[in-house]
């Protein structure tokens, strides 16, 4: 056996929040690392891996000494830091920007503090990883990646060692732990045979990972002991103190051939795709608001001079630690969920001031004409294409002769639909915005016209259809469920039966519902007390559906617009289930089909077999009209949950689930015991249908639930001179598969960055253009391409394209 090797990994993996909250987590992790640095002083071979910037932030905080002690450590090269990231979060659930922030803020973190960065990705607890992470991984400066889930019996892979290649063709080589992260605090012997039947010729060098773990604790004195003691054992292979990094390199220099994986990496406890509705609905919308107010602060840094917020850094920090594995994916105690909402409510409250100073900034330099009869509504775009979407405000003054105009005079439909205030005189009034490119356009509200009358005319609308030029949509009296979606101009049933069913499902299994891929016990189905038509108007006409179930109560508001093709749907839900899931059911009219799923910063395609499978903001059903050759799909969008299945022809959003929290097997819960349950009492989200011809490329299915995630900003001004144009665009693109994900500040400077990737798995050459500034970007993306650009503020200066990490790699 000495010809083969066991690179022995001394690590401590621990969870900051878990079982327990961030505050014991804070402090175990002071007392882990100062057991390593012990172990380092009493055995000079010794080396110890670690990894999360957000750990050593902790203790440069508050044990500033120890910190110096670990910087030495680095320096000396016994003190290996990997993984990147700012912590080890939950690989399914964050969006691809976030992602990105991982690592900008961890390797710059090291890199500052330390002097290195991480050149492995390192998340071995993590319950499955997105297949657009291998060019994450890779543009943020790491090669190679270990993770440990799913495990052989959840998934099978062609080696413990492989390259993982992403669409762009991007790869890092990567090693799937064997059997566990962590051991016992004793004698290594168990942990190490049990290893033996892994080797697999040509490959007779692995990694073996010790170290107590979950809590912390590290390789204790007996481990090591142990590992000097079985090296002299004949039958054993060589072991070795090592880390990762030089594991990688030795296997990238040893000339052997290993296997390609181009997939995502599931499943492992799929359950965690929808437990705990709020923590999923807080990251989204923390996400969304970051991402909305650096675009503006930005553009405003460079417009009118509004300082760019140096909060923003405090703000992702929070978001990324609220994205750990145990906190996003709903697996923790019930009190880490008060802790994350303080977070995440620092980071909305740091991103929503933000927005609205920059936005301010640019609406109080708009020129504005004096009319007191007029109350003039500025409203802003966050997304780099044209968009036409409802806005609503809360107003006042409205009357019955008023009228609502765009910057040219032209008037445009509106309605008031109820007021979120229930007091006399307030209004909500609600319109069709069509916005410029990442920009803005005034809408005037002249309270009173004698000149100019109110346009538009309302859609067919009961209390059981709604009707416009392209669908007609009708709904069961008694049961409440969609009866019919009729796409008009084709003769086209969307659905083969009763969709929008909100199923109930038993769903006894654990907080992570380990070992479970099925959701499918039904229990029951909500059964309607009332479907009636409230709002009816030029802009949009909306039927109520209240439902219930046991204890339950289900309200669900669909919208329809005269000249949209989109169904936009509101849900209040106030669950009192235990054991119980929730799903929406659609099943849908097409054969030959194939089915698309959003994940961070890309799409994947996966089977129908009724397996709970992670996605972000959007799932793509497209097929076959039956008795057709005609290419026919429905987009299903939402703005806070993270987990679908399809069943054969049924596509379903997973909306909740209620296990006991933090129930983690064997443990067996008491028949007669008293339990905090998961997800009890009101909800709100909203979900979009999207019937479309063609695939979801051409139905612009990306940019429809982008529209739905970060809605446009509106702000009531006044009248006032100012430079500015009353309508005006800053960034723009020529093609409708490049996406605008992110414009910032650069790290080091008054720069710009912009953050934009392909969505339809197609090489394209796309023109960006900053008009403002004469700026014009022209860039060739590989499929699913990731490209960062800094554009600098000396307009002599030529644009670059740079890494995730705003430097070059």
């Amino acid at each position: 056996m000495k010809d083969k090797k066991l690179y022995m990994i001394g690590n401590a993996h621990l969870d900051p929040v878990w079982l327990w909250q961030w505050q014991e987590g804070f402090q175990e992790a002071k007392a882990t690392f100062r057991s390593a640095l012990d172990r380092m002083k009493e055995s000079e071979d010794f080396i110890f891996t670690s990894s999360s910037a957000a750990m050593y932030e902790w203790i440069e905080n508050n044990e500033p000494a120890m910190f110096e002690e670990i910087r030495a450590r680095v320096k000396e090269g016994r003190w290996n830091i990997v993984g990147g990231w700012w912590i080890q979060p939950d690989c399914n659930i964050p969006g691809g920007e976030s992602f990105v922030r991982q690592g900008l803020y961890g390797q710059r973190y090291f890199k500052e503090k330390f002097g290195v960065t991480a050149k492995v990705g390192y998340n071995v607890d993590s319950f499955g990883h997105n297949a657009m992470l291998p060019q994450i991984l890779k543009k943020s400066g790491m090669d190679y990646y270990v993770m440990m889930r799913p495990m052989p019996n959840e998934k099978g892979l062609p080696s413990r060692l492989f390259w993982w290649q992403s669409d762009d063709g991007s790869k890092v080589l990567t090693f799937r732990i064997m059997f566990e992260y962590l051991s016992w605090g004793k004698d290594l012997e168990n942990h190490v045979r049990r290893c033996l039947g892994e080797f697999k010729e040509p490959l007779n060098d692995l990694m073996l990972f010790y170290g107590v773990g979950n809590h912390g604790g590290g390789p204790t004195k007996e481990n090591i002991e142990s590992i000097r003691r079985l090296n002299e054992e004949p039958d054993l292979p060589k072991l070795e103190f090592a880390t990762p990094d030089r594991y990688f390199k030795d296997m990238e220099a040893s000339g052997l051939d290993f296997p390609v994986v181009h997939d995502d990496l599931q499943h492992h406890a799929s359950g965690c795709y929808a437990a705990h509705s709020g923590i999923k609905q807080w990251n989204r919308q923390a996400e969304n608001r970051l991402i909305a107010a650096e675009k503006f602060s930005a553009l405003a840094s460079w417009i009118t001079g509004q300082p760019y917020p140096e909060e923003f850094t405090r703000a992702w920090k929070n978001v990324l630690f609220n994205q750990f594995h145990d906190i996003l994916a709903g697996t923790s105690l019930e009190p880490a969920y008060e802790d994350a909402r303080y977070l995440f409510g620092e980071a909305m409250a740091i991103a929503d001031r933000s927005l609205n100073y920059a936005v301010q900034s640019l609406s109080w330099n708009i020129g504005i004409e004096q009319d007191e009869t007029m109350r003039p509504i500025v409203v802003f775009n966050p997304h780099a294409w044209a968009s036409k979407v409802n806005v609503e405000l809360e107003i006042g003054g409205i009357k019955d002769n008023s009228v609502l105009v765009d910057d040219t005079g032209k008037p445009v439909p509106f309605q008031t639909v109820k007021s979120q205030a229930a007091a006399r005189g307030r209004y909500r009034l609600s319109f069709m915005a069509e916005l410029p490119p990442l920009g803005y356009r005034v809408y005037k509200l002249f309270l009173e016209s004698a000149s100019l009358k109110p346009v538009g005319e309302p859609i067919t609308a009961s209390d059981l259809v709604l009707e416009n030029s392209r669908l007609r949509l009708e709904f069961d009296k008694d049961a409440g469920f969609i009866k019919s979606l009729r796409d008009k101009k084709l003769d086209h049933e969307v659905l083969r039966g009763e969709g929008a069913r909100p199923v109930v499902i038993d769903d006894t299994s654990d907080t992570w519902s380990h070992d479970v891929l099925h959701f499918n016990r039904t229990a029951g189905q909500f059964k309607a007390v009332r479907v009636l038509r409230i709002e009816h108007g030029p802009v949009k006409s909306v039927i109520r559906v209240v439902s219930e179930y046991g204890s339950s109560r289900l309200v669900q508001d669909f919208a329809m617009y005269p000249d949209r093709d989109q169904i936009d749907v509101r849900v209040t839900v106030d669950w009192r289930e235990k054991f119980k899931m929730l799903k929406f059911v659609f099943p849908v009219n097409c054969v030959f089909s194939r089915h698309t799923y959003e994940i961070p910063y890309g799409t994947i395609e996966r089977e129908h077999n009724g397996e709970e499978e992670p996605g972000q903001s959007w799932v793509d059903y497209t097929g076959i009209v039956p008795g057709s050759n005609r290419v026919y799909g429905l987009s299903l969008m939402n703005d806070a949950k993270y987990s679908y299945s399809i069943h054969n022809k049924e596509l379903a959003l997973t909306v909740l689930r209620s296990p006991i929290y933090a129930h983690h097997d064997p443990y067996v819960p008491e028949a007669d015991g008293e339990y905090a349950f998961t997800d009890q009492g009101i909800q709100q989200f909203n979900y979009s249908l999207l019937p479309h011809e063609e695939g979801w490329e051409q139905a612009g299915t990306v940019r429809r639930a982008a529209e739905l995630n970060c809605k446009p900003v509106a702000i009531i001004e006044t009248y006032h001179e100012g430079k500015l144009p009353q309508t005006d665009s800053y960034l723009s693109v020529d093609r409708d598969n490049i996406i605008v994900s992110a414009v910032k500040k650069a790290e080091d400077n008054d720069d710009l960055i912009l953050r934009v990737y392909e969505t339809d798995k197609k090489a394209t050459t796309a023109e960006i253009s900053l008009p403002k500034w004469e700026r014009s970007i022209r860039a060739d993306f590989k499929p699913s391409e990731i490209k960062t650009f800094r554009v600098p503020a000396d307009k002599s200066l030529p644009v670059t394209e740079t890494s995730l990490l705003e430097w070059d790699l």
